[in-house]
Parts: structure tokens; sequence; C-alpha cells
């Protein structure tokens, strides 16, 4: 890549001192322009842009200081360096106040000023990736909840957008997809950004609470309803009105259930057991599943009315094997979640432990990934995670297999160019031969991997 070229203003009102600068810094490679007093200068800075200035204090008509405080009102950030034989604590810090980079003294060397310019440089790339981080970071809060929703594959984005959307209507909501995929995280997204944000969220999980208890968890009793109703109890539904919640595991809500549950979809209204009146209930229904609901209507395991009530919106969250993409952001969010609940300071996941993850099929998805890498910054015992210190199902041994077999020698620099094909091949075929991205998910510079790709011969879409 061609480095660009840094434009750079001289004001000067000395002949000598500006054909000296304007030599030195042409040969450093700036494109130079240059004014003889602060007036020149300000005009100009109004028809091209700088990357810097190198401004003298004494001028005429206009001086050093007078440019730069007029520069600033204009909301002009250009880097300004400002130079004078004439230097004074007093002025230096003057210029300073008034918004300058540094100061340096008549006469100088040149790699004096030189050395200043690289650090302005330097300073500006900092200052603009704090801006970009800034907005990055306005971006993520102005998302809510969604943020932290990490992946960046296509399937990922899409689908947080259909949540973020529905998230503003009133619909019922099923989210679909196996287990571990993170069905609640996106429920509570779909909450936060509700206009029932305000309101509680309530959580349920179908499966684990016992059938004969499960009615009156969800719509409350009434004392005396059966042994031990010592007193009037809400259920959930009621502990929800306002806001949302969350059947989580609806699949395995008993039939008996489902038609109860129906009634509140279509009335509004929840019976608590040994209550003879309804009571009306302002809940949002989410309702996730692992399981195909369509297929357990079939079965006459769930009632199609309800299937049909609930499926309003659908949200199907893709398995991790369908976003092997997102697999090394995750790490690197999971080593930073470990690091500071564990206090330690692992940098990085090792290629052969992201090839080796990469092939995975990952069947309990985020969760079991998650899993994996809190129990690998507990053995690790160097700075990054190595195969060793993964699973039996990983790591050096792999589905019985030792690392020899699988790579087909012992020599550590066969093996290395074996690991590097797998992994780049591999990369290029998640990424559709994308080479920019298989660069940025490899860590490797484009060109680095242009280079390996020619080297080991790689397969290229």
């Amino acid at each position: 890549m061609t480095k660009q070229i840094k434009k750079l203003l001289i004001v000067d009102d000395e002949e000598n001192m500006l054909h000296m600068l304007s030599s030195l810094m042409g040969r450093a490679g700036y494109r130079v322009s240059s004014a003889t007093n602060g007036s020149q200068g300000l005009a100009a800075m109004a028809k091209e842009r700088y990357d810097c200035v190198l401004c003298d204090l004494k001028m005429p008509k206009m001086d050093g200081l007078q440019f730069l405080t007029a520069l600033r009102e204009k909301g002009d950030e250009t880097t300004v360096i400002m130079m004078s034989a004439y230097a004074t604590v007093d002025k230096a810090v003057e210029a300073m106040k008034q918004g300058a980079f540094d100061f340096i003294t008549k006469p100088f060397k040149s790699d004096e000023v030189l050395m200043v310019l690289q650090r302005a440089e330097e300073n500006d790339r900092l200052r603009i990736e704090n801006r970009k981080l800034k907005k990055k970071v306005a971006s993520l809060e102005g998302n809510g909840f969604f943020h932290r929703i990490i992946g960046s594959s296509q399937v990922m984005r899409r689908m947080v957008d259909t949540a973020r959307k529905v998230a503003g209507y009133d619909a019922t909501v099923l989210i679909t997809g196996e287990s571990g995929t993170g069905k609640e995280l996106i429920a509570k997204g779909i909450h936060s950004h509700s206009t029932r944000s305000q309101g509680p969220l309530i959580t349920i999980n179908c499966g684990s609470i016992p059938e004969n208890l499960l009615e009156s968890e969800l719509f409350g009793y009434k004392k005396g309803a059966f042994t031990g109703a010592d007193s009037d109890k809400k259920g959930l539904f009621e502990e929800a009105d306002g806001g949302t919640i969350f059947l989580d595991e609806i699949g395995e809500l008993p039939l008996g259930l489902q038609v109860k549950l129906l009634r509140v979809l279509q009335e509004r209204e929840i019976w608590a057991v040994g209550d003879r009146q309804a009571r009306h209930v302002n809940v949002r229904i989410i309702a996730a599943t692992a399981s195909d609901l369509a297929k357990e209507v079939e079965k006459k395991r769930f009632r199609k009315d309800l299937y049909f009530r609930l499926n309003v919106v659908t949200i199907e969250l893709p398995p991790l094997r369908a976003r092997r993409e997102d697999i090394s952001i995750l790490c690197d969010h999971f080593l930073e979640k470990f690091n500071r609940k564990m206090q330690t300071e692992l940098k990085s996941v090792s290629p052969a432990t992201l090839s080796l993850f990469l092939q995975h099929d990952w069947p309990g998805n985020v969760r079991e990934l998650e899993n994996v890498m809190e129990r690998s910054v507990i053995f690790a015992d160097k700075s990054v995670i190595l195969p060793e210190d993964l699973p039996d199902s990983f790591g050096a041994i792999n589905q019985g297999r030792r690392l020899d077999d699988i790579l087909g020698t012992v020599s550590l620099k066969k093996g290395r160019k074996v690991m590097e094909k797998k992994l780049i091949n591999r990369v290029l075929g998640i990424t559709g031969g994308n080479k920019s991205r298989a660069a940025e998910l490899l860590e490797i510079s484009y060109p680095s991997l242009l280079a390996k790709i020619k080297e080991h011969a790689c397969r290229v879409k």
C-alpha cells in the first residue's frame, strides 16, 4: 500500500527559513505550501486541508498566536506546531493553551523538527482512532442490549436486524434454534428495545418445572385451592403485567396447559388455580424452543392453534457451525471475559487451536464454546491457549487420532506447513474465497496471505 503523502503548511515571514524548511520537508516526503504571515496562512487553509502547520510566532500583520486563535475559533483542529527565535516560557504556555501541539525554538536541527512532526502524526492517528472508537461505542450503546450479541457474520446481522425491528411492536415472537445458541439473549434484547422495557421481564423454563406445579407457577392460585395453599399467590403472568414473559422451551408445555396459554393469547385473561373469576393481564409473550414445533403439531404433541398464535414472528438463531467466521470473535470475547474473572493475562488463542475450533461441529453451540474457553483459561500454562489446553476431543488428540497422524509427519517444519495449508484452506472456504476477510480471521497481512496461498498452492474459489 502506498503511503499517503502528508500536506504541510509553513507560515513564516523569513524567506530563508521558508526555503530551508520547504526543502527539508520536501525531502522527507511532505507536500509543502507556504505563507508569509497569519492572514495568508488562514487564506491558504480556507482553500485546502493540511495535515499539519509549522507556524512562526513573531510575524507582521497577524502573528502566530493570532493565527492560532483564529483557526481554533473556526473549529479547525489541524495540528499546529509553533516556532520562535524569541521563545519564552510564557509564550510557549500561551501557545499550548490556544491549542498548539508543540513549541520548538529556533535555531533547530533538522531531525528535531522531523521528530516533532512524527509525534504529531502519531497523535493525529490516535485521535482519529479514538473518534472511531467513540462512534463505535455510541453505536453499540444505541443498539441497547443487542450489542451483547457477538458476531459479525451476515446471518447474525440479519437476525439482529429482524429482532430490532420486531421489538418496537407488541407482536408475539417465537425464537427457534438449537440449545446454546442464545435464545434468551435475543428475548432480553427484544424486551429492552420494546415499549415495555421499563416493565418486568419474567423468564420461565417450561421443561424445568414439574407438570403438577407448572399451572400454579404460571397463573397463580387462591387460598385453599389445594393442600398447602395457605394464602393467595400471584402467578408469573401477573408478575409480568405491563412487561414481557419469556416462555423458554415452550415445546415442553403439557397439552392441558397449552389450552390455557391459548386463552391468554386470545383473551388476555388468566384463571388462577381455585379462582372463579378471570383476571386481565397486559403481557407480551416471547416463546422459544429447540424443537421443531411444526413436527410436534404433526405428532399431536403440540396444538396447531397455539402454534399459529405463537408463530406471528419467528426468529431463527443459526447454530455456531453455520457461522464459523464468528468463532474467532467469540474466542476473543470469552478470553477477555475469563481473564477478568480469573485475573489471568492470556493474550490469544493459538492458530493451531483456532484451526481445531473451526473444524469442530459445536453441538452445544456458543454455550459449548464458552465452556471450552473457560476450561482452557484454567489449564493454560503459556500466554496463549494451545491445543493441549483443550478437552480430549480437541488438542493434540482429536477423535482418537494422534497429532502426527493428523499432520502426516513428526517434522516440526513440515507439520507447520501442513497446518498452515489446512487452516488457510479452511478459512478461505468459510469466507467464500474473500481473501481480505480471510487475512483478518487468520490475523496476518493481506500480502502475507497471498504469499502463503502461492507457497502452499491453496484452493481459492
